[in-house]
């Protein structure tokens, strides 16, 4: 039997094709994505582990200098086929956390079952989305049920498992006059989502990803078709506008920005659900609307959109929550620090 190997990954292709076949398949664990940190001038780690002819598991990460504390981030991963794969990837990303002195690793795995990491804590902080909000596309459920035929759903049945007022809200849009595009030159319309976005953090008061990022994001994705740039459309005047990632029968509705002048006028909900639609005509099987608010919550920034997201139906996915590999005594000095930002925060 040959020994389970691990080294850095050098076959995009090989990559993809593992990270397709997985259950879930977050696209931020793509090695696109990893150009889309290069291009921003984080150089990507990619680990992966082979048993023989097959790969049983990948891990991408970037180095964060941080003013609270230098650290390996690996978002959404690592992907394990096999849980022995674990241990050899992380000692991976501990060795090299360690030649670029950093003080910790921190994980966001995408594991719907809650699961140890060795010698983890949990984060005083998430890194990414925990509690998800998505529509299963087919039955039966496929981040439920990994095997099994699946059956597509049909446009009528999703419309109709929408929240009444959302549904009367989809039609509000269209009679009102406003258009949705799927824009056919992404980066040239990316400016109209740019304006958005700063207006939406401004108005919400958010930290937002840079405009080199979200450039960069469109410029790599976009060419192989896994990124869609819709524009909604009002008297002419572009009022609200997203950006969603296609992967492995993944939708993901990853930005939003619409702007407060129209306000009334609900193009986002009309946006959703032509961006719904175009995920079944692919034969996609799961709409992933990213973050939500955990229940009870008061002041969490996702409290705002949990209406909105869940009033399109669909089901919660809870994941793991955020963990910690501590590598030097520096660690704890940012553990204190980031505990005290949660209190102030109140989430």
């Amino acid at each position: 039997m040959s020994p389970m190997d691990m080294r850095e990954a050098q076959n995009q292709q090989e990559w993809d094709s593992f990270l397709a076949h997985q259950q879930c398949s977050p696209f931020l664990q793509s090695w696109t994505m990893g150009e889309v940190y290069r291009s921003i001038g984080q150089n990507p780690l990619r680990l992966r582990v082979q048993n023989g002819e097959a790969i049983t598991g990948i891990c991408q990460a970037v180095v964060v200098s941080a003013r609270r504390g230098k650290h390996l981030s690996v978002p959404y991963g690592p992907i394990c086929s096999d849980v022995s794969a674990l241990e050899l990837l992380l000692r991976g990303l501990e060795d090299h956390a360690k030649e670029q002195q950093c003080a910790f690793i921190r994980l966001s795995p995408f594991w719907p079952q809650e699961r140890m990491i060795p010698r983890s804590k949990p984060a005083p902080l998430h890194l990414l989305a925990e509690h998800l909000w998505y529509l299963p596309l087919t039955e039966p459920d496929a981040w439920q049920q990994e095997q099994g035929e699946r059956t597509p759903r049909g446009e009528e049945e999703m419309f109709m498992q929408l929240r009444k007022t959302t549904r009367n809200l989809v039609r509000r849009a269209g009679k009102d006059g406003v258009t949705i595009e799927a824009s056919q030159h992404p980066l040239e319309d990316l400016p109209f989502f740019l304006t958005l976005h700063d207006e939406t953090r401004k108005r919400h008061g958010f930290a937002p990803y840079s405009d080199s990022f979200f450039r960069a994001q469109v410029e790599h994705f976009a060419p192989r078709n896994e990124c869609t740039l819709y524009l909604a459309r009002y008297n002419g005047e572009v009022i609200a506008a997203s950006i969603h990632m296609h992967m492995a029968g993944e939708t993901s509705y990853h930005h939003g920005a619409s702007t407060h002048r129209h306000s009334k006028v609900p193009a986002s909900y009309l946006l959703q659900w032509t961006a719904i639609c175009d995920a079944l005509k692919r034969g996609d099987h799961i709409y992933n609307f990213w973050g939500i608010a955990p229940e009870g919550a008061t002041k969490h920034p996702f409290r705002g959109v949990t209406t909105f997201k869940t009033g399109f139906g669909g089901s919660l996915l809870t994941l793991t929550h955020c963990m910690d590999v501590p590598l030097s005594p520096l660690y704890y000095g940012t553990r204190a620090f980031e505990y005290v930002r949660k209190w102030r925060r109140g989430f």
